[in-house]
């Protein structure tokens, strides 16, 4: 199996239907995905256990994407992050507060989000050579 299959990817998302295809194609891509339906099922997993990547809607009930890219920031530093929206203005809000966050917007191609999953991976790897 190729690198993708040793590297973790926690998934918050509050609308069902969107983070079962979200988990399935990243699954399919060859990630280890462990999905939650809202931030605050998220904090105690980032305190447990290590995932290379947090990729999160922005808007969600209880606890909004930035805001658990913060927490993510304090607990794991070394956690990629990369949000998901189909809103253009939370987008530049996302930027601008979490600066190294990759944003994707909705709609999006599963194809597209894998891509853009694997290119922070490689990225990550190139620095780290």
């Amino acid at each position: 199996m190729t690198v993708a299959s040793t590297l973790r990817i926690l998934l918050a998302e509050d609308e069902e239907a969107m983070r079962v295809y979200l988990e399935r194609a990243l699954t399919n891509a060859g990630y280890e995905v462990v999905a939650v339906d809202r931030g605050t099922a998220a904090v105690p997993l980032l305190d447990e256990q290590h995932f290379d990547l947090l990729l999160s809607d922005i808007v969600m009930p209880e606890m909004d994407g930035i805001e658990l890219a913060q927490r993510c920031a304090e607990v794991s530093p070394r956690t990629k992050v990369m949000f998901i929206t189909g809103f253009a203005a939370v987008s530049l809000k996302a930027s601008r507060e979490q600066p190294h966050a990759r944003v994707l917007s909705k709609p999006f191609h599963l194809r597209d989000l894998v891509l853009e999953v694997e290119r922070m991976f490689e990225e990550q790897r190139e620095a780290s050579l």
